[in-house]
C-alpha cells in the first residue's frame, strides 16, 4: 500500500466560477502509479470547494453557479468583516472535498463525470492536494 500526496495550482479569473480539473487530477494518479485504489482532493480554501458532476453540457456548470447565487446572494445580512460571507456559505455547501475510486491505474469516473474546482472569491490563485492511496504499479 503506498500514499502521495500531491499539489495541484489553480488559477481562477472570475470571482464564481468552476474549472474542469479532471485531467490534472488524473495525471496526479498516473505519476503516483497507484492501480487500484482511492483519490481523494482536497482544497485548501474555506472560499472554494470541489465536486464531482457532469462534463459533457456545460450548461450544467451555469445552471449550478446561477442557483447557488440564487440560494446564498452576494447582498444579504452577513457579518463576516471581510466581505466574503456568501462566499463562504457557498463553499460549506459545495464542499472541500471529493474521493474518487481507481481501477486499473485510472479515475473510476462515470462518463460524463468530471471533477471541478468551484471558485467563489476569486479571482485568485488556489492550492488543492490530491492523495493517492492504494496498491502501485509492479
Amino acid at each position: 500500500m503506498s500514499t502521495a500526496h500531491l499539489g495541484l495550482r489553480i488559477e481562477t479569473n472570475m470571482k464564481t466560477e468552476t474549472v474542469d480539473i479532471t485531467a490534472r487530477v488524473a495525471q496526479k494518479v498516473k505519476d503516483a502509479k497507484i492501480t487500484d485504489g482511492i483519490c481523494v482532493v482536497t482544497v485548501a480554501h474555506t472560499t472554494a470547494g470541489v465536486f464531482v458532476n457532469e462534463n459533457a453540457d456545460p450548461d450544467v456548470q451555469r445552471d449550478l453557479l446561477v442557483t447557488l447565487a440564487r440560494l446564498v446572494p452576494d447582498l444579504g445580512d452577513y457579518r463576516h468583516a471581510e466581505g466574503n460571507g456568501p462566499a463562504h456559505i457557498k463553499s460549506v455547501l459545495v464542499g472541500g472535498d471529493i474521493t474518487v475510486a481507481i481501477k486499473n491505474g485510472g479515475l473510476a469516473l462515470g462518463q460524463w463525470q468530471g471533477i471541478y474546482f468551484a471558485e467563489f472569491d476569486g479571482p485568485r490563485t488556489r492550492n488543492a492536494t490530491v492523495t493517492v492511496i492504494g496498491d502501485r504499479a509492479g
